[in-house]
Protein backbone atom coordinates (compact mmCIF):
# COMPACT_ATOMS: atom_id res chain seq x y z
CA UNK A 1 0.00 0.00 0.00
CA UNK A 2 1.34 3.07 -1.04
CA UNK A 3 1.64 6.17 1.57
CA UNK A 4 0.29 9.51 0.26
CA UNK A 5 2.92 12.22 0.59
CA UNK A 6 2.25 14.73 3.04
CA UNK A 7 3.12 18.35 1.51
CA UNK A 8 3.78 21.36 3.36
CA UNK A 9 3.36 24.72 2.37
CA UNK A 10 7.23 25.31 3.00
CA UNK A 11 7.22 22.11 0.24
CA UNK A 12 5.02 24.37 -1.97
CA UNK A 13 7.06 27.33 -2.14
CA UNK A 14 9.77 25.50 -2.68
CA UNK A 15 8.16 23.78 -5.33
CA UNK A 16 7.41 27.03 -6.59
CA UNK A 17 10.25 28.82 -6.84
CA UNK A 18 12.02 26.09 -8.63
CA UNK A 19 9.43 26.06 -11.49
CA UNK A 20 9.76 29.67 -11.81
CA UNK A 21 13.02 29.67 -12.36
CA UNK A 22 13.13 26.87 -14.69
CA UNK A 23 10.52 28.09 -16.83
CA UNK A 24 10.83 31.27 -18.33
CA UNK A 25 8.88 31.90 -20.56
CA UNK A 26 5.88 33.94 -20.26
CA UNK A 27 2.13 32.58 -20.67
CA UNK A 28 1.66 34.01 -23.68
CA UNK A 29 5.15 33.21 -25.54
CA UNK A 30 4.98 29.30 -24.45
CA UNK A 31 1.16 29.69 -26.16
CA UNK A 32 2.36 31.37 -29.35
CA UNK A 33 5.29 28.75 -29.70
CA UNK A 34 2.56 25.71 -28.44
CA UNK A 35 0.72 27.26 -31.76
CA UNK A 36 3.59 26.90 -34.27
CA UNK A 37 4.42 23.62 -36.33
CA UNK A 38 8.04 23.91 -34.51
CA UNK A 39 6.69 22.72 -31.42
CA UNK A 40 4.35 20.15 -32.51
CA UNK A 41 7.57 19.03 -34.61
CA UNK A 42 9.41 17.43 -31.36
CA UNK A 43 8.78 15.55 -28.68
CA UNK A 44 7.91 11.77 -27.75
CA UNK A 45 4.50 10.45 -28.46
CA UNK A 46 3.14 7.95 -26.19
CA UNK A 47 1.07 4.80 -28.18
CA UNK A 48 -0.70 6.75 -31.23
CA UNK A 49 -1.46 9.98 -29.23
CA UNK A 50 -1.26 12.86 -32.28
CA UNK A 51 0.14 15.21 -29.38
CA UNK A 52 3.52 14.86 -27.62
CA UNK A 53 4.17 14.64 -23.38
CA UNK A 54 6.39 17.93 -23.79
CA UNK A 55 3.06 19.84 -26.07
CA UNK A 56 0.28 18.38 -23.40
CA UNK A 57 2.93 19.32 -20.60
CA UNK A 58 3.37 22.79 -22.07
CA UNK A 59 -0.55 23.45 -22.36
CA UNK A 60 -0.44 22.61 -18.24
CA UNK A 61 2.11 25.28 -17.68
CA UNK A 62 -0.03 27.83 -19.24
CA UNK A 63 -2.53 26.88 -17.43
CA UNK A 64 -0.49 26.85 -14.25
CA UNK A 65 1.02 30.12 -15.07
CA UNK A 66 -1.99 31.33 -15.48
CA UNK A 67 -3.93 30.89 -12.05
CA UNK A 68 -3.76 32.24 -8.43
CA UNK A 69 -0.98 30.63 -6.59
CA UNK A 70 -3.65 29.95 -4.16
CA UNK A 71 -5.66 27.53 -6.47
CA UNK A 72 -3.05 25.23 -7.39
CA UNK A 73 -3.64 21.65 -6.25
CA UNK A 74 -1.23 18.89 -5.22
CA UNK A 75 -1.41 17.84 -8.89
CA UNK A 76 -0.41 21.13 -10.09
CA UNK A 77 2.47 20.98 -7.65
CA UNK A 78 3.57 17.80 -8.85
CA UNK A 79 3.92 18.63 -12.51
CA UNK A 80 5.45 22.07 -11.68
CA UNK A 81 8.11 19.29 -10.20
CA UNK A 82 8.19 17.19 -13.39
CA UNK A 83 8.66 20.09 -15.33
CA UNK A 84 11.66 21.65 -13.05
CA UNK A 85 13.12 18.16 -13.00
CA UNK A 86 12.97 17.61 -17.09
CA UNK A 87 14.18 21.56 -17.81
CA UNK A 88 17.25 20.43 -15.32
CA UNK A 89 17.93 17.36 -16.94
CA UNK A 90 18.16 18.77 -20.27
CA UNK A 91 20.05 21.59 -19.73
CA UNK A 92 22.49 19.94 -18.29
CA UNK A 93 22.80 17.49 -21.45
CA UNK A 94 23.51 20.17 -23.15
CA UNK A 95 22.47 21.56 -26.46
CA UNK A 96 24.37 21.32 -30.38
CA UNK A 97 28.11 21.27 -29.79
CA UNK A 98 27.60 23.77 -33.09
CA UNK A 99 26.40 27.16 -31.16
CA UNK A 100 24.79 28.19 -34.07
CA UNK A 101 22.77 25.69 -34.28
CA UNK A 102 21.06 25.70 -31.03
CA UNK A 103 17.86 28.36 -32.65
CA UNK A 104 16.22 25.33 -34.49
CA UNK A 105 17.41 22.94 -32.67
CA UNK A 106 15.22 19.88 -31.55
CA UNK A 107 16.38 20.08 -27.95
CA UNK A 108 15.62 23.56 -27.47
CA UNK A 109 12.24 23.65 -29.05
CA UNK A 110 11.53 20.57 -27.06
CA UNK A 111 12.98 22.31 -24.06
CA UNK A 112 10.42 25.25 -25.03
CA UNK A 113 7.28 22.88 -25.06
CA UNK A 114 7.94 22.73 -21.34
CA UNK A 115 8.32 26.41 -20.88
CA UNK A 116 12.03 26.78 -20.72
CA UNK A 117 13.91 28.66 -23.68
CA UNK A 118 17.75 28.48 -23.14
CA UNK A 119 18.55 31.33 -25.20
CA UNK A 120 16.65 33.62 -23.44
CA UNK A 121 18.77 35.66 -20.47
Amino acid sequence: MRRRRTVSKDDHDETWRAFKEAVNMTPAALETFLDSEQSRSVGQKKDGASESTGHASGRRIVAILKAKKADLTDDDYAHMRKVTGYVNRHLKQGGPEDKDAVEDSPWRLSLMNWGHDPLKT
